[in-house]
């Protein structure tokens, strides 16, 4: 999902030497400068080849969704370890987002262990259903393929307004969950999916309700691909590229287990 980091990348040794962390700080919170309005004695403040670039990120991201997979399809083959990969993904994904350094070695650890909860998780609901798998993975791709394309075409932007939307709504999803996993935990709902199951004219509520979490996360996509923009174009040291893939990671893999949970929902009111 999205991170602020790159909005506030701390000073580097070596790049500066005549100024203080301060100033430097206060320099990459700039906004990027054009050709047009650039000083010609504006100091650099990391070489070419220290800087974060759309290629390296390309590649980061690959080897972090690679991890993924390993990790996946150790998880489909021991789908008990899908309770394990769960929680210990869930504390490394909280220690990545406030740590202010991404470290690549807990990136790709929090890759292997989600990998571990996606993998069990796909096997436990292709055993109930089979070829629900494919219909999500075909359904996510879809999804990320669509948005990266709206957002390279310049139609799609983050915006301050839709940010703060996309923030209030994430917080009552949030609570819905909360809930919802209560009243399963304490018996007071012998459904699978809890309140998803209750039917709204015919449809069940999981399924309204994860349409609407599928545009969240197309949203949070887009704020990703916004950063990557962002990090590439201030020039942000090399290292950030680990925290954008993970971003990219957190929002696809949150995609990928809403849609299949639509798809469990729908396959099981039918």
């Amino acid at each position: 999902m999205a991170n602020p980091a790159f909005n506030n990348s701390p000073a580097f040794k070596g790049s500066a030497p005549t100024m203080t962390a301060a100033q430097l700080d206060e320099l990459y919170g700039r906004p990027a400068a054009t050709e047009g309005d650039r000083p010609a004695a504006q100091p650099v403040l990391l070489p070419v080849e220290e800087r974060m670039t759309y290629e390296d990120t390309i590649v980061k991201t690959l080897v972090a969704f690679a991890v993924l997979v390993v990790g996946a399809v150790v998880g489909w083959m021991i789908p008990a370890l899908a309770i394990v990969g769960a929680l210990v993904g869930l504390v490394l994904a909280l220690v990545n987002i406030f740590k202010k350094m991404p470290s690549k070695a807990l990136i790709l650890t929090y890759a292997l262990f989600e990998g571990l909860f996606v993998g069990g998780i796909s096997a436990i609901f292709n055993s109930m259903w089979d070829g629900i798998v494919a219909q999500a993975v075909f359904g996510t791709l879809g999804v990320v393929g669509v948005t990266l394309a709206l957002f390279l075409s310049g139609k799609v932007r983050a915006t301050p307004k839709m940010t703060k939307i996309f923030l209030v709504a994430m917080v009552g999803y949030a609570a819905f969950s909360l809930v919802n996993f209560g009243l399963m935990m304490f018996g007071a709902t012998d459904s699978m999916f809890g309140l998803r199951d209750v039917e709204i004219m015919g449809i069940p509520l999981g399924v309204i309700i994860g349409l609407f979490v599928v545009l969240l996360a197309a949203y949070s996509l887009v704020m990703d691909f916004e950063n990557v923009k962002t990090g590439v174009e201030r020039g942000v040291p090399r290292i950030f590229g680990w925290q954008a893939a993970f971003g990219i990671m957190v929002t696809v893999v949150w995609l990928y287990t809403e849609i299949l949970r639509i798809l469990a929902i729908f396959n099981s009111n039918n």
